[in-house]
């Protein structure tokens, strides 16, 4: 594992919700990532976010990380989610807010 996959992996390892993005959650870079931090939000999930535009070793390490060309990532509780749009879908059906209801609840 090189060092750039080694500092991703504790990344995702160490926090229940992480988010992969451009910008920060207060100033997103990009629409996609400003959809993302939205959703996460308005869910109420405490969520960490790393700024892929800090770090052009995590900005492409991410990717293969993933095995996902596109940026943001969401993880949750160490696994790969998904970018803006699966984000969408999920939670139009229910689905993200089941999957980040642990950490929603240990929040309070």
């Amino acid at each position: 594992m090189s060092d750039v996959s080694a500092r991703i992996d504790e990344i995702v390892k160490k926090n229940d919700v992480v988010l992969f993005m451009k910008g920060t959650a207060l100033f997103p870079q990009c629409g996609f990532s400003s959809r993302a931090v939205a959703i996460l939000d308005h869910l109420g999930t405490p969520f960490e976010t790393v700024d892929v535009l800090q770090d052009q070793g995590i900005r492409n390490g991410i990717k293969e990380y993933s095995d996902w060309p596109t940026i943001p990532q969401l993880y949750v509780r160490g696994e790969f989610v998904g970018g803006s749009d699966i984000m969408m879908e999920m939670f139009e059906s229910g689905e993200l807010q089941q999957l980040v209801a642990p950490a929603n609840s240990e929040s309070q």
